[in-house]
């Protein structure tokens, strides 16, 4: 009997998931760095943007490798570089222009902490995998207006939403100027149309 096993590190996040209502889903608080399941007990594993976040990757891919089978396979995905997910990146370096954030230290989890194609190559085959393939997958995101985009940039990211509401009322209308400025340049007739650059890796 097949089950799938629906996981996350944060409890709230794990009840968003089970309130879809996934059929047959079993849900999880668990750690990727640390994964409560007995060795080779699985027969696939997918992360959705989630391992740059890990502290240690490197930790997290070889626990995905013992709990997978013989023959298991592994797909995850993350993005590119900032410099190719325009979308994702319209308030951190005002932020971090303005003293506001510290800009991100290399080697720290964040979004763009695995961009590299060949760290993401090495990193899989120190954990034990073979058959590594890297594929850059193109991604849009369309906005019909500034505030539908700042609602869900705001809304993804806990960080620059607690940020942007430390800031009194002057400050956060400048950073909100001069983050629209930033994706000015894809407006048209019916909003933004955003590009972007995942990097989606399989593995057996």
């Amino acid at each position: 009997m097949k089950r799938l096993i629906s996981t996350d590190l944060s409890p709230a996040m794990v009840e968003a998931a089970r309130r879809r209502g996934i059929l047959g889903a079993e849900h999880r608080v668990m750690d990727m760095q640390a994964i409560d399941l007995p060795d080779a007990s699985v027969d696939a594993v997918a992360c959705r943007f989630g391992l740059m976040l890990a502290p240690a990757p490197a930790l997290a891919l070889r626990e995905t490798r013992r709990v997978l089978r013989p023959g298991g396979r592994l797909a995850f995905a993350t993005w590119a570089g900032a410099d190719r997910n325009p979308w994702a990146t319209a308030y951190g370096p005002v932020l971090a222009g303005r003293g506001l954030v510290e800009p991100p230290r290399p080697g720290d989890p964040g979004q763009f902490a695995l961009a590299d194609t060949e760290q993401i190559e090495a990193l899989v085959l120190a954990a034990g995998f073979d058959e590594v393939e890297v594929e850059e997958v193109s991604v849009e995101y369309r906005f019909p207006d500034w505030a539908a985009y700042h609602r869900v940039v705001t809304g993804l990211a806990a960080s620059l939403r607690e940020t942007l509401r430390s800031l009194d009322a002057e400050t956060r209308a400048e950073v909100d100027a001069a983050a629209r400025v930033r994706i000015d340049r894809f407006a048209g007739p019916a909003g933004y149309v955003l590009p972007g650059l995942a990097l989606v890796t399989r593995a057996v």
